[in-house]
């Protein structure tokens, strides 16, 4: 069929070229008749129209030629062409020489490849005929056109491989979903190659297409996302207006159902079980519970509350936004001896209803929701959530002041001891019996000292001690009249000489320590000795305070320079308390206007005409004179260095004491002796005590001895070096080393030996050893001295 129509239209190509070149030959013809006449600017020759030979004005060529040939495209052709090959055609313009060949003998125009007109419809060319002798153009260039002429090779071809699209739930029959496009690259304005119908080839019958526009539509109504969320529709373009034979393309299109509120929420079953102990706190979670609605985002939140019930009050319901669950929890304390089970009314509602749906039913649920309380240990329970107790300050030792009690809240009521927390009680002034909570005092109180007292008290179970409550006791101490009151401060009261009798000198007032609930009322009087004081008075001013009034005109400081005056002050608190301050009131000289200038009595010795100056210069002259006399002394005992020994036989010895006798030279565990064969042990420097040296010698060190070298050889050693040290000082030095040697050559001093032995001894070489040992040389040298 297809080779039969490329035939047919071969021919009405070739009859089209044919029917050209005679319209072109008759216009050539009535063109070669037309005459045109006209004088020229120049030379004023006659113009002639010239004859075209061209036989030729337009080809046409099908598309996609599968021909065993090339093929032919038409021939050009000129009247000057005589046959005798001296003429030659040349072609030019779009495709020429590789689409398009021409025979230069004779003008024959061949396709040389397979032409697409989706790709290029319209081809323009220009032919030209030379003279082969003279290389001259016999015919001026003139232009043609190649028509490509479609065929239906085109399958029409959808926008998108895929379309996506979404409409909501249960929409109406015939709402639009989306609209399908599909194109064909034939040639629209030649048969019906473009011309492209709509058809559906899978959805139905869900959705249907318009065949000429594309759009597609619901086709059924009602149709729930809740059921079925997502449909697949594929989608066939075909062209030839849909005739048989005609080429087509499909797309798929992915729809899916979007959710409206249309189902309410529902709880899966009517009645929850919860349970909570007594001691649960406020805000406590007991449990979830959830309503089920299947639709989405936000058609599916849900808002929950109490509607009814007798535990309203006692429990709350909260939303959890991301789980949409409701959590119920405790509002206030429970109490398992109160109430052991609540019922609850819960509701569950949409918050987001859809006003078209609400013929459907209302759109939330209701479930009953049980809580039963359990019973668990509770530490005890005061009566009260504090305590006040006030108490006289003068109350006696183990006096009760007050009582707090305290039970146990559940059914098995177990006893109960009290105690007092130390910790708010450091000085134990208050305790408290154990078996009943009456608080007693321990010692004495002041209000003045600690008005208010903050404990705490602790009440345990006997049975369960770690069940314990506080509570806190307010002890506020009563005020007492136990204080008298007293002058508010000290009063520097002067007189002066001139004073006037009836003269106010001093204002005085009054402060108790006490705090009466009526106030403070302070009288002032002298005591009944002064009653009637010659010198002075005393006036009650009512508000607390007493003027001291004079009673004579002048006072005389070279007679009395300070009188006292004993006042007592009441108050009118009971018991009434008195106490009585005496007041000192100076004489001393004032101006006109009664300002003091000066209170001492000695002012008056001095004499008139000796200024405050010249006694400041005085007082400073003596002062002068102590200082260089200080000096002076100070001086003459730093120049004083003469030693305390005068004369060379004044030796003096240095006795060290260790109270400890030891065993002799061959007990080494009673000291140690280290000390002796150490010569690091020594002091560095050792000055005389009786005399400030000018200059310190420093003491040379000699090089450390072997350990194991024998004492004596260690203390002969030390006495020669001290002999040949040239720096040693020029003053005699004793250095002694308690080391007793093999004997001695005046045997023993000890007088307890001496009582061994049989004659007396002869003690006359004392005398011979100076005047330091007279006293020693008379005690045992004569023989009157044993008789005295």
């Amino acid at each position: 069929m297809r080779t039969y129509s490329l035939t047919v239209l071969l021919w009405s190509c070739i009859f089209h070229a044919i029917h050209m070149m005679s319209s072109e030959k008759r216009t050539n013809k009535h063109s070669h008749s037309e005459r045109i006449t006209g004088l020229s600017e120049n030379d004023g020759k006659t113009l002639h129209r010239t004859k075209r030979g061209w036989m030729w004005n337009q080809f046409f060529l099908l598309e996609e030629y599968t021909g065993p040939d090339t093929q032919y495209v038409g021939k050009l052709h000129t009247d000057q062409d005589k046959g005798d090959g001296n003429l030659k055609y040349i072609l030019t313009g779009d495709g020429a020489g590789s689409l398009f060949i021409i025979d230069e003998n004779t003008g024959d125009i061949h396709a040389a490849k397979k032409l697409d007109r989706e790709e290029k419809s319209l081809y323009v060319l220009r032919a030209k005929a030379i003279d082969r002798k003279t290389g001259r153009q016999v015919e001026p260039e003139s232009e043609f056109i190649i028509k490509i002429h479609d065929i239906n090779d085109n399958e029409p071809k959808f926008t998108k491989d895929m379309y996506t699209a979404s409409i909501p739930e249960m929409a109406g029959v015939g709402t639009s979903v989306i609209q399908v496009t599909a194109t064909d690259a034939d040639d629209a304005n030649y048969g019906n190659s473009a011309k492209v119908v709509y058809s559906i080839l899978q959805g139905q019958p869900y959705f249907s297409v318009d065949p000429e526009t594309g759009i597609i539509k619901t086709a059924l109504p009602d149709m729930s996302r809740e059921n079925r969320e997502q449909y697949q529709v594929v989608i066939q373009a075909k062209d030839m207006g849909g005739q048989m034979g005609g080429l087509s393309g499909t797309t798929t299109v992915n729809i899916t159902l979007t959710d409206v509120n249309d189902n309410p929420p529902r709880f899966p079953q009517s009645t929850y079980q919860f349970s909570s102990p007594e001691s649960a706190s406020p805000g406590t979670p007991l449990g979830r519970i959830k309503a089920n609605d299947p639709d989405v985002g936000e058609n599916a939140e849900i808002e929950y509350s109490i509607s009814n019930g007798d535990g309203s009050d006692m429990f709350d319901i909260i939303t959890d936004k991301d789980t949409q669950e409701g959590i119920i929890t405790v509002k206030k304390h429970l109490d398992f001896e109160n109430k052991m089970l609540y019922t609850l009314r819960v509701e569950a509602t949409n918050t987001h209803p859809d006003p078209r749906f609400l013929q459907l039913g209302p759109f939330k649920d209701t479930a009953l929701v049980k809580i039963s309380v359990e019973d668990i240990d509770e530490p005890p329970v005061f009566s009260r959530p504090w305590y006040l107790i006030e108490v006289d300050e003068d109350t006696k030792e183990g006096s009760i002041i007050g009582q707090v009690v305290a039970q146990d809240p559940d059914v098995t009521k177990n006893a109960i001891k009290y105690s007092v927390d130390r910790h708010t009680d450091l000085d134990r002034i208050f305790n408290i019996y154990s078996g009943n909570g009456s608080l007693f005092i321990s010692k004495p109180l002041d209000r003045e000292e600690t008005p208010w007292h903050n404990i705490t008290v602790i009440a345990t179970e006997i049975n369960n001690p770690k069940q314990t409550s506080q509570i806190p006791v307010f002890i506020r101490i009563l005020d007492i009249n136990d204080h008298a009151p007293e002058f508010a401060k000290y009063y520097e009261t002067f007189v002066c000489e001139n004073a006037k009798a009836g003269q106010l000198i001093q204002t005085v007032s009054a402060v108790d320590k006490d705090e009466p609930p009526r106030g403070h009322k302070f009288f002032f009087e002298l005591v009944p000795e002064f009653a009637l004081h010659p010198n002075f008075s005393i006036v009650d001013n009512k508000d607390n305070t007493a003027g001291i009034m004079t009673r004579r005109n002048g006072y005389s400081r070279s007679k009395m320079s300070t009188y006292l005056l004993p006042i007592i002050i009441f108050d009118n608190d009971y018991p009434i308390q008195s106490s009585t301050g005496t007041l000192t009131i100076r004489v001393c000289a004032c101006d006109s206007r009664g300002n003091m200038q000066s209170c001492s009595a000695e002012a008056l010795l001095l004499p008139a005409g000796l200024s405050t100056g010249a006694l400041v210069a005085i007082l400073l002259c003596i002062i002068i004179l102590l200082v260089l006399v200080v000096l002076f002394t100070a001086l003459k005992r730093q120049r004083k260095k003469e030693p305390l020994i005068i004369s060379k036989d004044d030796v003096r010895d240095n006795i060290v004491t260790y109270n400890d006798e030891g065993g002799g030279e061959e007990d080494t565990q009673a000291f140690d002796i280290g000390a002796l064969r150490n010569p690091e042990a020594r002091e560095e420097s050792k000055m005389r005590r009786d005399v400030i040296p000018e200059t310190i010698f420093q003491i040379r060190r000699t090089a450390p001895i072997w350990e194991n070298i024998d004492v004596q050889d260690f203390i002969h050693r030390r006495l020669k070096e001290n002999d040949l040290d040239p720096a040693a000082p020029p003053y005699d030095s004793l250095a002694t080393y308690a080391y007793e040697g093999n004997d001695s050559i005046a045997n023993s001093l000890s007088s307890l030996e001496s009582l061994t032995t049989e004659g007396n001894q002869d003690y006359d070489y004392l005398s011979d050893w100076g005047p330091r040992f007279k006293k020693l040389a008379d005690m045992y040298g004569g023989e009157d001295s044993d008789r005295d």
